[in-house]
């Protein structure tokens, strides 16, 4: 299980990225509903997961990048200090900080995506199991393959249930079920930030 745990964490935080209404699905099913097509969801979630991937992408890389200049040990610090900031800035803020237009192109959605994974943390939050995966490598220098990995199986595990998402609520829901049972995932998602930054300190 010590080897298995970052690999379950990114991919329950894919998971939970993809049920998380701001992180796309939503403006997955507007689009479907006004184009009155089923294939538009389906068609307007791929750039979305694409944006988000590459988000995650970006801020895994560039922890690897630094764990082959910084030791461990200031890796953990930064990355623990940097989650417990941006959790209590969200905690402060909770709001969407980036839109765009209803009628948005493949590009446009990929980059409503990344600015919107980007400003929700959701690479950051990755931190600690890239951490974990590339501290265990047998390399001389941090090996930056499984920190891809990591991110590839985060970004599928999101597509995947942000999909499925978005086809139930188009399909037998209806959007009126966000009404009914909202649940303030901007919170949510600002205490995890919080808590994996004390649980990333807490293991130096």
């Amino acid at each position: 299980m010590n080897g298995l745990w970052p690999w379950l964490l990114a991919a329950g935080l894919g998971a939970y990225h993809g049920l998380n209404p701001a992180m796309g699905w939503l403006f997955a099913v507007a689009i479907g509903l006004q184009e009155k097509r089923r294939s538009a969801v389906a068609a307007a979630m791929v750039p979305i997961a694409l944006g988000h991937l590459g988000a995650t992408g970006v801020a895994v890389g560039l922890l690897a990048l630094a764990g082959q200049i910084l030791p461990p040990w200031s890796l953990k610090v930064g990355a623990g200090l940097a989650l417990l900031t941006f959790g209590l800035y969200r905690l402060g803020r909770i709001r969407h900080p980036v839109r765009v237009g209803l009628r948005a192109g493949f590009r446009d959605l990929a980059f409503w995506s990344f600015l919107m994974a980007s400003a929700h943390g959701a690479g950051l939050m990755l931190a600690p199991a890239a951490l974990a995966v590339t501290a265990h490598s047998h390399h001389p220098v941090p090996d930056a393959a499984p920190a891809a990995g990591l991110t590839l199986i985060h970004g599928l595990m999101m597509f995947v249930a942000a999909g499925l998402t978005a086809l139930v609520v188009y399909e037998w829901l209806g959007i009126g079920i966000l009404r009914r049972a909202w649940v303030n995932t901007d919170l949510v998602w600002a205490a995890a930030l919080v808590g994996a930054g004390l649980l990333t300190l807490s293991t130096i």
